[in-house]
């Protein structure tokens, strides 16, 4: 990995972990409806131009049922589910929440494609969903705060991830990338508009709040996608899943930074388990492990052997 991979890297991971403080300060205001039809409108005006470079408009019509299809699984949905819950959790909380993403879409997987989980897979499952135990049972109050809903919500949306990364490599594998999130993004604000519209907050938001909406469709949405698809173009889809692991780094750091958010002990207890699982559930730790046996094996081969 490149120097310029690795910057890529952290500044993906920086701008998705702020998508959770700017939710955190618009959603109150906006509501979920008006502030994810904002977001995946600006973020559809981003990509649209590059997604659309060299004919790909016909890409996009032919499969226009499958991409609004997904869409609907990987934004619509989601984005108000997150939303919802940002109107109730801290953004470093959420951030946490929204690392299980790899566990819905290995559980998905499995039960729609057939693919093997193998032990170490199964491992990590179980060592994912205890540190969501471990996140959830450290906050005090969970019940008196409301937050019991708000944190289903949150797994609503990242189960949603999970189910649309399965469907978007069944049905749409021989589409573009780009043109897949250029035109989710735009399918998404299409079917969240009526709702927006009748939901629209009869409190005008004031300059941060729609600030943050335009700061997160543009980098967070729309920035975010072109460096997520030029990194799996540059260093491949596994190196570029690690980005999870960075995520929630940066979610607690903007929340604590910009908004006086505390990190707990439970918060980091559970942030690292929720990752030990990702890491087993991907396969990260295994090829990994790999890697440095092959490494050493080469090493072995490359060096002179002595005479007896």
């Amino acid at each position: 990995m490149t120097r310029r991979d690795l910057a890529d890297m952290l500044l993906l991971a920086a701008l998705w972990g702020g998508s959770f403080l700017f939710m955190r300060i618009a959603a109150p205001q906006f509501g979920a409806f008006a502030l994810m039809a904002l977001r995946t409108g600006i973020g559809a005006a981003v990509l649209l131009p590059f997604a659309l470079r060299g004919g790909a408009a016909a890409e996009l019509r032919a499969n226009a049922g499958r991409i609004a299809w997904i869409g609907l699984l990987n934004s619509a949905l989601p984005f108000v589910m997150l939303g919802y819950a940002m109107q109730h959790l801290d953004a470093g909380f959420a951030s946490i929440l929204n690392a299980t993403t790899p566990f819905w879409g290995a559980i998905v997987a499995f039960l729609w494609l057939g693919e093997r989980l193998g032990r170490l897979g199964v491992v990590g499952l179980l060592v994912g969903f205890g540190g969501v135990l471990v996140l959830v049972g450290g906050r005090d109050g969970l019940a008196a705060d409301g937050a019991i809903v708000p944190i289903l919500a949150s797994l609503v949306a990242t189960a949603s991830y999970g189910v649309a990364a399965t469907a978007t490599r069944k049905q749409l594998g021989h589409v573009s990338t780009m043109v897949v999130a250029a035109g989710s993004q735009m399918f998404a604000a299409l079917a969240l508009l009526p709702f927006a519209l009748a939901g629209w907050p009869s409190t005008p938001p004031d300059a941060l709040a729609w600030l943050s909406v335009v700061l997160m469709g543009v980098l967070c949405t729309g920035l975010a996608y072109l460096l997520f698809f030029r990194l799996i173009a540059r260093i491949g889809s596994n190196r570029t899943i690690t980005v999870t692991f960075l995520v929630p780094v940066f979610g607690m750091l903007w929340g604590s930074l910009f908004l006086g958010e505390t990190i707990s002990a439970s918060m980091l207890a559970g942030a690292a388990t929720i990752l030990v699982g990702t890491a087993l559930t991907t396969g990260l730790l295994a090829s990994g492990r790999r890697a440095a046996v092959a490494a050493e094996a080469g090493g072995l081969a490359a060096r002179p052997r002595s005479r007896g």
